[in-house]
């Protein structure tokens, strides 16, 4: 007889994890794979403020590049105004017409649509 050990790891357990408690655990997961936001150049961030004040004044649709604490986001959205003592771009989701706010902060990119 073999005398090896036959575990069978993660699969034994899975009949016993209710999907609540797979989908907190594929979360943990997530946070462990954050990724750290990285630094804007100056020469980066004045082409940001030039697309940000285009899209302002031809009211064009823009996809802003973000990052959310644990990743990069992109959200295309329509730009209404920018509150620039507060350092916020305020804007409607393209998609879902939801009302957004973004800092400047976490902005990292910015295109044209």
């Amino acid at each position: 007889m073999d005398s090896r050990n036959r575990d069978r790891g993660t699969i034994k357990w899975t009949s016993l994890m209710l999907p609540e408690h797979v989908e907190m655990i594929r979360k943990l997961w997530k946070e462990d794979e954050r990724v750290e936001k990285g630094i804007i150049d100056e020469q980066k961030a004045i082409e940001i403020d030039f697309l940000l004040q285009r899209a302002l004044n031809d009211d064009l649709t823009v996809r802003v590049k973000i990052h959310n604490g644990f990743d990069y986001e992109e959200i295309p959205m329509k730009m209404e105004y920018i509150h620039k003592l507060k350092r916020k771009v305020y804007g409607v989701h393209w998609e879902t017409k939801e009302k957004l706010q973004i800092s400047l902060d976490d902005l990292t990119d910015i295109s044209i649509i």
